[in-house]
């Protein structure tokens, strides 16, 4: 069973490159928090930032010891992986996770909080009436979006602005390992997600950190770790370049009877080998992509690999190996239970 918890409220945010607006954030969600009168922690997550990010997050920690909760990575590895260790450290009845660059307004955190406490929802999205993004950015996340109605069949739209049930957040904790698509698991684990119109607003400092390649490998990382419908698309093309190559077979038999091929041989070598060979690179290269990602999810690549923590549960750096761990009762594994502690 899962522990009892006297935090309400847990705000997960992963934290990348962004110094500059780590102020303005906590003091928006220090005052929306705080009006609300519930208690409530702020899990600040620094993915390996380049800047000045750390020395950020030690200062809000030291001016607000009691709700602000400082995670440091020990490299750059990813929103969603990021996103996982927050979950494993929240404490919350309830956990919202959201950017940290203010274009998820904290204000309308009361509003997803009443929406899944009113309801039998274990999951809500924070759904943008108008996305403030790039053109490029909106193109590249309809791409996610589009992927993620295919794969679950589902017209809920993902977003990072979503707030969950505890419950959920500690079940999706049982995937360990790299390759994280943090919305799939939570479709793995319950149907019973709902929607809510919020607003959007425009970045407050510099530019969005995904590029089109990384919100492309995103979405590979949605269809390779949970559906096997890149692999059935290139048994449908091999049956497909089969049949194909069968039938031109047998309308270059026919030219052969009425003597109108001049160069015997040429044309039916070329096209073999065009389609048999091409179809042969894509059916490897998509094998290849699932047997890349087994191999290093077989030598254990980490998710996320913890250097110190503070506040929370304890304010040590991360336990060495054979540390005494906490967790079982909500089913960590024995690694994230070590992260779980600290």
């Amino acid at each position: 069973m899962d522990r009892p918890t006297e935090i309400d409220v847990s705000i997960v945010i992963p934290v990348y490159n962004s110094a500059l607006t780590l102020d303005r954030l906590h003091a928006r969600l220090t005052a929306v928090l705080g009006a609300l009168g519930r208690p409530y922690e702020i899990v600040l997550v620094d993915d390996g930032s380049r800047d000045a990010s750390w020395a950020g997050l030690e200062t809000l920690r030291a001016r607000d010891p009691e709700h602000v909760v400082a995670v440091q990575l020990m490299r750059n590895f990813g929103q969603h992986n990021a996103l996982m260790c927050g979950l494993a450290t929240a404490r919350g009845a309830f956990v919202l996770t959201m950017d940290d660059d203010l274009q998820n307004p904290p204000e309308e955190i009361p509003r997803m909080l009443a929406c899944i406490e009113q309801s039998d929802f274990d999951l809500v999205y924070g759904c943008p009436k108008e996305r403030k993004h790039a053109g490029w950015r909106n193109i590249g996340s309809n791409i996610v979006r589009r992927f993620y109605s295919v794969v679950f069949r589902t017209a809920i739209t993902p977003t990072p602005f979503r707030v969950m049930s505890r419950q959920l957040a500690k079940r999706v904790l049982f995937y360990d390992l790299n390759f994280t698509f943090l919305d799939g698991l939570l479709a793995w684990c319950t149907t019973r997600i709902g929607e809510l119109d919020v607003e959007h607003h425009a970045r407050a400092e510099g530019k969005s950190n995904y590029s089109i390649s990384k919100l492309l490998l995103l979405s590979l990382n949605l269809y390779t770790n949970f559906s096997l419908l890149p692999l059935q698309l290139v048994s449908g093309f091999g049956f497909l370049t089969a049949l194909t190559g069968f039938l031109m077979g047998i309308w270059f038999l026919v030219q052969y009877l009425f003597s109108n091929i001049l160069v015997p041989g040429y044309a039916s070598t070329i096209i073999a080998i065009l389609i048999l060979g091409g179809a042969q690179l894509l059916a490897l290269g998509v094998i290849g992509e699932y047997l890349g990602r087994l191999h290093l999810n077989v030598n254990r690549k980490p998710q996320y690999v913890v250097r110190q923590v503070r506040g929370g549960d304890a304010e040590t750096p991360a336990q060495p190996d054979g540390a005494a761990a906490e967790g079982e009762d909500i089913g960590l594994s024995p690694r994230l239970q070590k992260s779980y502690r600290v």
